[in-house]
């Protein structure tokens, strides 16, 4: 893309700026990804990047916040108990993390601190809380939930940045030979669509019942 002339404004702005970072690192990937090549991108001076967002790490937060938001506005009207919010929650989470591979170990790896994310952490721990959860249960949730989250997407959408799999069906999972390894040939067939809704449904409901027999102990 050619760069702006001399005396034209850039008409940047932080949103603008971490839209084209967005749409960058979904066509590019992260490994590739810095300041001068999305000047580039943009079409202007890396300077005028620094007006608005202050380097590559401040960069990276950015597109964090930029897809998280995307996670916050999927749900038209959130539901009012604690566990309607983190199925919700954890179900667009999903749906964002397949729109934006390339972005989610990104999320995985970095301390998400933004208003959009605290937000979301704090919209759960107070539905919780209203439930009489004990605290030290509430300060677990969430890392249970995105612990699960977190991994579970990254270990199901490495092997697939471009998106080719369907999301809904999953993948076949290799045949197991049952003389060495027979129990993990027998089960070889629960385990079929890897990465798929079904499966993903099965796992986080036994995520979510692990949380609410910890709440209910606690």
């Amino acid at each position: 893309m050619a760069k702006r002339t001399q005396g034209k404004p850039a008409g940047l702005s932080r949103r603008r700026i971490a839209a084209a970072a967005v749409d960058l690192v979904d066509r590019e990937g992260l490994e590739s990804f810095g300041v001068r090549r999305l000047a580039s991108e943009l079409g202007v001076d890396p300077m005028s990047i620094y007006n608005h967002i202050k380097g590559k790490a401040a960069l990276l937060d950015a597109i964090s916040e930029a897809v998280l938001t995307e996670v916050s506005a999927a749900a038209a009207q959130w539901p009012d108990d604690w566990m309607g919010i983190a199925r919700t929650m954890a179900r667009a989470y999903r749906d964002m993390a397949i729109r934006h591979p390339r972005i989610s170990p990104l999320l995985a790896t970095r301390a998400q601190t933004s208003a959009v994310a605290l937000e979301a952490l704090e919209r759960l721990t107070a539905a919780m809380r209203r439930a009489g959860i004990a605290d030290q249960a509430i300060a677990d949730a969430p890392l249970v939930l995105f612990g699960f989250l977190n991994g579970y997407l990254l270990a199901t959408l490495s092997g697939n940045p471009g998106g080719t799999d369907d999301p809904a069906t999953g993948v076949a999972q290799p045949a197991f030979d049952p003389a060495p390894y027979p129990t993990l040939a027998a089960l070889a067939p629960l385990q079929a669509g890897f990465g798929g809704e079904d499966e993903f449904e099965r796992m986080l409901e036994t995520v979510l019942a692990g949380i609410a027999q910890r709440a209910a102990g606690a």
